[in-house]
């Protein structure tokens, strides 16, 4: 019976996920585009969403599969990361296209060579709950590999994305034979457990207005300030900043532009630039009381 419900469950997400226009490789859909598709491809092989059957693949991609610029390799000797490079089964997703969909029996690890995507969650009643976007050069499916349970989020390519990916089993292999991997991981999950006990907390305690300014901060750190300015270049949409915080589109249309009436942000174009975020840790602090 559970496993009946599972199925049914993963039926009306995909119809969901179909219906937003995410696409699937393993749908029928995506196949009829031409492209090739390999249910078990072995290491160095590249999947479905790459190049026409039959048509070689450029060197210029070939030399695209390092994990040199992988955050959590920077530590390894060129020759031992150049190993595991090749030991990686690498594959290219499209625009749009789903990687991992939740409740997945799958244990793969996953490492962005290049590229943007989106770790997501579709409720059965059609809610989309958005957690992160992840960039060149950061990881995602380690959880599983680490407590062998089914995928907690979906992932979708936001861009045309290069991952290169792991088995479950390589994946342990590299933290038993790499101190600074492991160390690195474990920081990383860290790291999380944080970032998601401080957004219960803000859901639980914060006004929606403290929310947008919370999550306006994360953005700003996340960019690398200067100072006391930041440029937000991936600007995301009001409907996914609400979808993050958990309120509505118009609210946070509502403050973003009190905000670029208080000089707190600027806007140029596709362009957000958050201009004092000094202001912002005050309105957060004075809300939170530290």
């Amino acid at each position: 019976m559970l496993r009946s419900r599972r199925v049914l469950v993963r039926r009306r997400r995909r119809r969901m996920m179909v219906d937003r226009g995410v696409a699937s490789a393993a749908d029928p859909a995506f196949r009829s585009k031409g492209c090739v598709m390999t249910s078990n491809p072995t290491a160095g092989e590249d999947p479905a969403g790459i190049h026409p059957p039959g048509a070689a693949e450029p060197a210029a991609r070939r030399a695209e599969r390092t994990l040199a610029h992988v955050a959590l390799f920077r530590d390894l000797a060129p020759d031992a990361l150049e190993a595991l490079s090749a030991r990686c089964r690498w594959r290219r997703f499209s625009s749009r296209e789903e990687i991992l969909r939740y409740g997945d029996e799958t244990t793969d690890v996953f490492f962005i060579v290049r590229g943007r995507v989106r770790v997501t969650y579709y409720s059965l009643a059609g809610k989309e709950v958005m957690f992160r976007d992840l960039s060149a050069g950061e990881l995602f499916g380690e959880m599983s590999a680490i407590d062998g349970e089914p995928r907690s989020a979906s992932v979708i390519a936001l861009t045309d994305t290069l991952l290169a990916m792991l088995t479950a089993t390589q994946f342990w292999d590299v933290l038993r034979s790499h101190e600074a991997v492991n160390a690195a991981v474990m920081r990383r999950l860290a790291g999380l457990v944080r970032g998601l006990t401080m957004r219960v907390v803000e859901a639980s305690t914060l006004a929606v207005r403290s929310r947008i300014h919370a999550e306006m901060l994360r953005l700003a750190r996340a960019a690398t300030p200067v100072g006391n300015r930041a440029v937000i270049a991936k600007r995301p949409t009001h409907a996914e900043i609400a979808s993050r915080i958990g309120t509505h589109r118009e609210a946070v249309t509502r403050e973003l532009n009190q905000l670029l009436r208080d000089g707190v942000l600027e806007k140029h174009g596709s362009v957000l630039v958050v201009s004092d975020i000094a202001a912002l840790e005050r309105m957060i602090e004075d809300v939170k009381g530290d």
